[in-house]
């Protein structure tokens, strides 16, 4: 198996090929893994189903202990590809409490941050393709 990454390793359907995809993947592809569905009202005001997540977002957890949980995204690890939520802690044996590292298949935005202009250029080429 080839060592150097490569973008046929997506087509594989043997599992891992598909880790090995994501793990070894540059930082402009793994950027692209840290989407998140749209709310119902912003899928339809937007005319897209989901975005690339971004600091400053507010997202409501969808999945796992912390369900329904909502607040703004503070930190972004692409290495990991895990989202840190202001507010979503868990307290470690020492008795500190650090972040917790959410997966982005789990959230859900309900209240994008706007103001980046590739994301603005994203909503509304997705406009002109449906006029």
């Amino acid at each position: 198996m080839k060592q150097e990454w490569s973008n046929k390793w997506n087509s594989s359907v043997q599992p891992r090929k598909q880790r090995k995809f994501r793990h070894n993947a540059p930082m402009h592809v793994k950027q692209k893994f840290v989407s998140a569905h749209l709310s119902e009202a912003l899928r339809n005001r937007f005319e897209k189903r989901s975005l690339p997540l971004r600091k400053g977002d507010e997202v409501k957890v969808m999945r796992g202990t912390s369900k329904g949980f909502k607040g703004k995204i503070d930190r972004i690890d692409l290495k990991t590809s895990k989202v840190y939520i202001e507010g979503l802690n868990v307290k470690k044996v020492d008795g500190s409490e650090v972040l917790r590292p959410i997966n982005p298949s789990n959230l859900l935005i309900v209240e994008p941050k706007m103001d980046d202009k590739k994301r603005q250029m994203i909503v509304e080429r997705a406009r002109k393709r449906r006029e």
